[in-house]
């Protein structure tokens, strides 16, 4: 049943966002990674998923993006401080990929992954970590909230070149209503099953969204004059065209999770 949501992440066949996005400035959003693998066919390292450099050390993504469990962190690169997904930029090594014990599958939440570096990200004016969510902060239909990405830009259309990442404002959905609205779309599939989790939250609107590609990638909100992780891109319906929003994982509900691993790792 899963055949009609779309992971938002890239195929090997698609080099490469955001749906109704514009061209983001360089250092507007100096948090955004790209997580790459190695394609034999094309001798390269191609975009696969998005990511937030939450730590100088650290990137928090989406589960679904790492291929398994088990995957050899040597076989993932980070590309960071650059808006343009592709040319002769210095990629970062991956050393430690660390799973979220209770992640099975992006439908049943919990899409959260940690990557350590292997050496420290050069921090800069286009590099620089981004805020974990506090206790206090409650996403709102009101918060100014953003989503990135180098994604598809609508249904299977890829990013053209030069492949410069994407930026779009969305509004933040109340779980209740997009359960609604999730199962107003897809009734004849899911029938009665919860598809909106409390670890879940969902923001955009028709023709603003996320799409393949995006996934793992950052929702950043306003809080106190400051911008916020408050999502990672994980799922979703149609790719923005359709009355659905875009589905995350809540970061708020993982904090503790990843300074348990961030702040006691040497």
């Amino acid at each position: 049943m899963l055949h009609i949501l779309f992971l938002a992440s890239a195929t090997e066949k698609e080099l490469v966002g955001i749906v109704g996005g514009q061209n983001a400035p360089l250092g507007k959003w100096p948090w955004q990674v790209s997580l790459k693998v190695y394609n034999y066919h094309l001798s390269a390292w191609v975009h696969r998923c998005g990511g937030s450099l939450i730590d100088s050390k650290w990137v928090l993504t989406a589960a679904h993006c790492i291929h398994h469990r088990n995957a050899d962190p040597s076989t993932y690169r980070i590309l960071a401080g650059d808006v343009y997904l592709y040319g002769h930029q210095k990629l970062l090594s991956v050393s430690q990929i660390i799973f979220h014990p209770d992640f099975v599958s992006f439908h049943l939440g919990v899409d959260v992954v940690l990557l350590k570096l292997a050496e420290p990200a050069d921090c800069s004016d286009n590099v620089k970590p981004i805020k974990l969510p506090s206790s206090n902060l409650v996403e709102s239909e009101k918060n100014q909230c953003w989503v990135t990405g180098w994604g598809t830009v609508f249904g299977y259309e890829s990013l053209p070149p030069p492949y410069r990442l994407q930026e779009v404002s969305v509004n933040v959905v109340r779980n209740s209503v997009c359960e609604e609205l999730y199962h107003n779309a897809t009734f004849h599939y899911f029938k009665d099953r919860k598809l909106i989790l409390d670890d879940m939250l969902c923001a955009g609107s028709v023709g603003h969204g996320t799409c393949y590609g995006d996934s793992g990638g950052p929702l950043v909100c306003k809080d106190s004059g400051s911008w916020t992780l408050v999502g990672v891109v994980s799922w979703g319906y149609r790719c923005g065209w359709a009355i659905v929003p875009s589905v995350f994982a809540r970061v708020y509900s993982y904090v503790p999770w990843i300074k348990q691993h961030t702040q006691n790792s040497s």
